[in-house]
């Protein structure tokens, strides 16, 4: 029992003594200047934000018939409850983003039977990302549908790159019919992190500090170029009163005393303007 006791004496007397009040770190970057960063919130790829999409498909008129049954002499004189069956609204889901694919295509086809350029391709790739997107909102838990959506838009921006490398001009041509932004991938990914973040914050902080300081000292400078320039003035004329007197070399001309009254009637005038301007708001 001894040797234990004198075991554990020993082992205290050989630890090191430490004070945990000096030698605590802090390894996160805190900033004195109370700066509150809040990180960002992640944008999904699938998102208009990052596709580049400005606008959501456009609204379809349901009240009109499917491609197949257009310029049908069937349907003319048919019932007008079997008229109403042919239309999109009680048509399947898919043959409203055909006419929606078709009037996206009609803006930028070559001619009547181009149906394989590159801007009909993409055109068409532009309806079934939007008609995704749209759906997605609905239902965010569909996977399968994320999935093709992100390869959707990732093979439109292959292709979107491709034209820009062949024809510059009708790839800024297309992305203005087609409302699209061309985001394309970042040579390197940074990682945002919170000590960056706040050193950026603190930076700014401290030269918009700086500059409202010296927008204030500039102001009370302003303020008080009046009463200067008007001593300046009184002094300059004394000056060159008292060298006519003495009769000595004249070191003040009557030229740089007009030039100091001329700079202070157009301090006045411009004083007044905005005066009068700030009376009128």
């Amino acid at each position: 029992m001894n040797l234990n006791i004198l075991r554990l004496t020993l082992n205290n007397l050989l630890k090191p003594i430490v004070n945990t009040n000096i030698l605590s770190r802090n390894y996160a970057f805190k900033s004195d200047l109370k700066i509150k960063w809040v990180r960002p919130e992640k944008i999904p790829c699938i998102k208009p934000e990052k596709s580049g999409d400005l606008k959501p498909l456009a609204p379809i008129d349901l009240h009109q018939y499917s491609l197949e049954y257009k310029g049908s002499k069937e349907l003319e004189n048919a019932d007008e409850i079997v008229k109403k069956l042919f239309t999109l609204e009680y048509q399947p889901k898919y043959k409203a983003t055909l006419v929606a694919m078709r009037e996206m295509v009609e803006k930028v086809r070559r001619h009547p039977q181009d149906c394989g350029s590159m801007e009909v391709k993409i055109a068409k790739m532009t309806v079934l990302i939007r008609n995704m997107q749209k759906t997605m909102e609905e239902f965010p838990r569909n996977r399968r549908m994320k999935v093709r959506l992100k390869e959707m838009i990732d093979r439109r921006k292959k292709f979107l790159k491709y034209l820009r490398t062949w024809d510059y001009k009708r790839f800024e041509w297309l992305l203005e019919k087609l409302d699209l932004v061309y985001k394309p991938p970042p040579n390197e990914f940074h990682w945002i992190t919170r000590k960056e973040s706040l050193q950026k914050l603190t930076d700014k902080y401290c030269e918009d500090l700086k500059n409202e300081r010296l927008g204030a000292y500039r102001r009370e400078l302003e303020a008080q170029q009046e009463d200067f320039l008007k001593d300046k003035i009184q002094k300059l004329q004394f000056i060159r009163n008292e060298q006519l007197d003495c009769g000595v070399h004249i070191t003040i001309e009557q030229a740089e005393i007009d030039a100091t009254k001329k700079q202070l009637e157009e301090l006045q005038k411009t004083k007044k303007m905005v005066e009068e301007l700030e009376a009128k708001k």
